[in-house]
């Protein structure tokens, strides 16, 4: 086995989860990152941003060579983890259940092959890695307690309890088998660990399955597809609903770098793609839920809109750093919360028109309550479209009128005036002013966003640069696939930010050199298909599929010189983009703005 910091590079990482927290395990058996017991409570393994002072929970043979190989049980988040070493081999199952009233981790070690020598290690660090527990010794095990948190190990073989975590070492011949059950409880309370380790591994299999085989779609990419629709459910909040962006924080986009930000949070742009990827694989019920969500977490004062929200709609997401973690690879700093949830994103509003309008075009009827927050965000956005923002890529830097959020403006717009005259919930004043702004929006952007000399649109207003949020432009509607002016900016895209294969988001100076990113490179793929460039978009596809791991899963970004998965992870809009670029090969779906 590899030394330890090759062990934590990204790609290293497997996805377990339970659709209300997530752990990350480790090629080498380690579980270096849980939130216990919401995907943005606090970590209490943290080593994935630190060391080993900072919580883990690892199984691993005692050897010193051991090979690995792992997988997910087929159609599951179930994780199978095989250590092959001279003398035997064993194979780690982990997987946390689904329908336990507790939140619960459970890691069952079954000897395949000869006799094999193995430490357990579970060392938790409540408050991201702050806080080492009182440990007592239970009945089965032992019970980890800090603060409001408290933590029931039990395990089949005798444990070693000393100061600060739980251990143990055992044999296993082959045919044998040992169990370690990780239940969260909250102050006076008990988690009741389940006899039954079989039974809830079979009855998280059937869930996972039975979700899964709902997928009717073909395609030519049909293990891709259903790996990336797998963790996109496991990242969607069973209470609430909500789509978690990624189960992490403060993995770099830069690698090395300063640019580490807090994901555990539902973003609102992310709302159409979510709707698209999920209607179009056949899961109508999701959909839903994910328009609820939307509609409860905004209240009725779209004026007070956020970019991002927890995920069970809560808005608070103050940001505050964690100066005892020393990072991933020493990335500081290490961030809670996201301050970008106050910023001026004027996108926003159009991507939750477009999310509402394609909603109801799917046939999940629009309540009172929904025709009302449409009209309150369109009156809202008619009074703010041309205001300054972040942008899409959320620049901590100046504002700009970026030409993204200009046409989101229009594309809330025209999708409110779609769903108007299909609905009959607005007068005839209101109409009539937002058919002529929608012209009027249209036009500007035509005037002030596109560089005529360099034959394509611009990221802002005042700019010359491309930006790969352009690629949007045609799936949007805003203009035609074969426009003259669409066609320019793809082949600017092409020519100036795609590198090896993937689509940067814009052009870096190269002391800021971020990773390519990944969505953007599948919706390079969609304008290649729509272009009728098929075999090219075909390529995209493969590009991607090629960065990701051996799991299939997929960071925000890549670093191409590197060679290595950067960002949080897994994202859901890398999954989310790569799930709708496969579905748009197979043939006609539901498209943004008609179809």
């Amino acid at each position: 086995m590899t030394g330890e910091s090759a062990q934590r590079h990204i790609e290293n990482y497997g996805l377990i989860g339970d659709c209300r927290s997530a752990a990350l395990v480790g090629r080498d058996g380690s579980i270096d990152w849980l939130c216990w017991p919401r995907f943005d409570s606090g970590a209490c393994f943290a080593r994935l941003l630190g060391d080993e002072r900072h919580g883990y929970f690892s199984i691993a043979p005692l050897s010193s060579n051991v090979r690995v190989v792992r997988r997910y049980a087929p159609d599951t988040l179930i994780l199978e983890t095989e250590f092959d070493t001279a003398d035997g081999s064993v194979r780690v199952t982990d997987f946390m259940p689904i329908d336990t009233a507790a939140p619960t981790l459970i890691r069952l070690v079954t000897a395949l092959r000869g006799r094999t020598s193995l430490r357990m290690r579970c060392v938790p660090r409540f408050d991201y890695g702050m806080l080492a527990p009182w440990i007592m010794r239970s009945e089965r095990g032992c019970r980890l307690q800090a603060g409001p948190d408290e933590l029931t190990l039990e395990a089949s073989v005798p444990l070693s309890i000393e100061a600060r975590h739980c251990s143990a070492q055992f044999v296993l011949e082959s045919g044998q088998s040992a169990s370690f059950v990780l239940s969260h409880s909250g102050p006076h309370e008990r988690a009741e660990i389940p006899a039954d380790l079989q039974g809830l591994l079979q009855g998280t299999a059937s869930y996972w399955r039975e979700w899964i085989g709902r997928l009717q779609r073909r395609c030519d990419w049909p293990d891709a597809l259903r790996r990336s629709l797998l963790t996109l459910r496991a990242l969607i909040h069973r209470p609430s609903g909500g789509l978690l962006a990624a189960p992490t924080t403060s993995l770099p986009e830069q690698l090395h770098g300063p640019l580490n930000w807090d994901y555990r949070f539902a973003w609102l742009r992310d709302s159409t793609f979510t709707l698209t990827a999920l209607l179009n694989a056949g899961f109508h019920e999701e959909a839903q839920g994910w328009r609820d969500w939307i509609l409860r977490a905004l209240g009725s004062e779209p004026s007070k809109m956020r970019t991002m929200y927890r995920i069970d709609g809560g808005r608070d997401v103050n940001e505050y750093t964690l100066d005892w973690l020393p990072g991933f690879h020493g990335a500081v700093p290490v961030r809670v919360g996201n301050a970008a949830a106050y910023q001026r994103q004027i996108d926003i509003y159009g991507e939750v028109l477009d999310a509402m309008e394609l909603a109801t075009r799917a046939g999940i009827a629009q309540s009172e309550h929904g025709r009302q927050i449409e009209c309150g965000i369109v009156e809202y956005l008619e009074s703010i479209w041309d205001e300054p923002g972040r942008g899409i890529w959320e620049s901590r830097e100046e504002s700009h009128r970026f030409v993204y959020s200009q046409v989101m403006a229009w594309v809330g717009i025209d999708r409110f005036l779609a769903s108007a005259g299909r609905y009959g919930h607005a007068q005839g004043p209101l109409l009539d002013r937002l058919k002529a702004l929608r012209a009027h929006i249209h036009a500007q952007i035509c005037q002030q966003g596109y560089d005529a000399s360099r034959g394509h649109f611009v990221q802002h207003y005042e700019g010359h640069a491309v930006d790969a949020s352009l690629l949007l432009l045609p799936l949007v509607g805003f203009l035609p696939i074969d426009d003259a002016r669409i066609a320019g900016t793809i082949a600017a895209v092409e020519r100036e930010l795609l590198h090896d294969g993937l689509v940067m988001r814009q052009s870096y100076p190269h002391r800021q050199r971020q990773g390519a990113f990944i969505a953007c490179t599948c919706w390079l793929a969609d304008c290649r298909r729509l272009q009728g460039r098929v075999s090219e978009a075909r390529s995209a596809i493969e590009r991607v599929l090629a960065v990701g791991n051996d799991l299939g899963l997929l960071a925000e970004e890549y670093d191409i010189h590197e060679q290595r998965l950067c960002g949080n992870f897994p994202q859901a809009l890398s999954h989310l983009a790569l799930v709708n670029a496969i579905l748009g090969m197979d043939g006609p779906m539901l498209q943004r703005g008609g179809g």
